[in-house]
């Protein structure tokens, strides 16, 4: 009966995550600091695909990335993603498709239907 449970609520917990943003963290940040609807805020970011490829970094040009949560300046994945994030937290968002590109991907850049993994922090919420 244990094992049937398990396995149940591991395939309920993978069935969440095929759609949606999966947040991992690396770091703490302040832990009260967190972006509402509306706020901009301003993150340091690298993107990878499923097999660890690196797409794009504001790291790599140092030039923080900076958009307004909720307004549907970014991927589905980073706005409610990022809004679970305190000022200095660093996390992996793991994005499934129809959080990310979808099924038209980025051509050259992001093949159709991937999942994406971006390594964010949170540096300012204004």
């Amino acid at each position: 009966m244990q094992r049937a449970f398990s396995s149940a609520r591991y395939f309920a917990s993978k069935k969440l995550f095929e759609m949606g943003v999966q947040v991992v963290p690396i770091a703490p940040g302040d832990g009260s600091t967190f972006p509402k609807n509306g706020q901009k805020v301003t993150v340091h970011y690298t993107g990878t695909l499923d097999d660890g490829t690196k797409f794009d970094s504001s790291r790599d040009r140092n030039k923080p990335f900076k958009f307004t949560i909720g307004k549907g300046e970014v991927i589905r994945g980073w706005d409610e993603g990022v809004a679970q994030l305190s000022v200095g937290q660093r996390a992996k968002l793991v994005c499934s498709p129809d959080y990310a590109y979808g099924s038209r991907g980025h051509p050259g850049v992001i093949p159709p239907n991937s999942t994406l993994t971006f390594d964010v922090e949170l540096l300012k919420v204004e």
